[in-house]
């Protein structure tokens, strides 16, 4: 009894995010609403001896439930059925698999990519759809999809890179696609090049940090008429900035966001963590190009 308590307990604590995590692998409510009762009596049936992280146990098991039924359709060649409700509220981070909690903005799908892209989703296998929601939307390693789907890490990026290569395909075509933190890191580097420190002021947090830099006034006279080689990127599918060198990435410029304000920008400059990045240059806006 004190076992089924406990799992009840943290069954309703997740269900919100479990829902989330179902409705955006198979596209309708419903399915989500069966996928997540599925998932519930599997957790009634299961050992939670070893269980240590519960969030990130339930995702696994709905995940999988997911993945069943995204093959099932695959296999009976049938659409979801009906159009698409309105998108559920997205989980709070701290709800995510891995137990992060941080400020920064819901990923690529969350945040842009409405229901017009939810074709798109269902024309990937329900492997690259699984590692594409998962990595992108609830930030889930690629190692802990690949113990879901049976493959390696490598093999999960992969699976996650297909997929986002489609998806972006379509995102880019749509004004309506355009993430709200791809808009905050495209304005800041228009500013940056321009050199227009009220527009960068406008972009960074009072408190914004960047490198050992601290300070929204100093953060903004350091940038400042630079990053003229930077580009706005999708990096592992969340927006940000990208140097390269005669094709080879040499320097990240990653982005925190808080609130429509930039509070941390991190440069990563390791030859090694740049080469194993999944990068996607994304064209300028067409009033930059001009």
């Amino acid at each position: 009894m004190v076992e089924q308590d406990w799992l009840s307990q943290r069954f309703t604590e997740h269900h919100k995010h479990l829902h989330a995590v179902a409705y955006r692998m198979l596209g309708s409510a419903s399915d989500a609403d069966d996928a997540v009762q599925e998932a519930w009596l599997r957790v009634t049936r299961a050992d939670t001896d070893q269980v240590q992280n519960a969030g990130g146990w339930l995702t696994t098991i709905v995940a999988r439930v997911c993945l069943n039924i995204l093959e099932a359709r695959r296999a009976r060649r049938e659409e979801p059925a009906g159009a698409l409700p309105p998108e559920p509220t997205a989980a709070h981070p701290s709800t995510r698999l891995s137990g992060r909690a941080d400020p920064e903005d819901e990923t690529l799908l969350a945040d842009s990519v409405g229901v017009a892209l939810m074709v798109v989703l269902d024309t990937l296998t329900p492997a690259e759809r699984l590692a594409f929601v998962l990595h992108d939307v609830f930030a889930v390693s690629f190692a802990e999809i690949g113990a879901i789907i049976d493959r390696s890490p490598a093999a999960a990026r992969q699976l996650a890179s297909r997929a986002r290569r489609q998806v972006q395909g379509t995102a880019d075509a749509s004004d309506a696609a355009r993430s709200p933190k791809r808009e905050i890191v495209e304005a800041f580097l228009a500013a940056a090049r321009g050199g227009d420190f009220s527009a960068l002021l406008e972009l960074l947090d009072p408190d914004a940090v960047a490198i050992e830099i601290r300070g929204a006034h100093e953060v903004a006279a350091f940038f400042a008429g630079r990053a003229q080689a930077a580009r706005l990127a999708l990096v592992d599918g969340v927006p940000a900035a990208v140097w390269s060198h005669r094709g080879r990435p040499k320097a990240l410029f990653t982005f925190t966001t808080y609130d429509g304000k930039i509070t941390r920008i991190a440069i990563d400059t390791d030859p090694d963590r740049l080469q194993d990045l999944d990068i996607i240059f994304l064209p300028a806006k067409e009033k930059e190009r001009r």
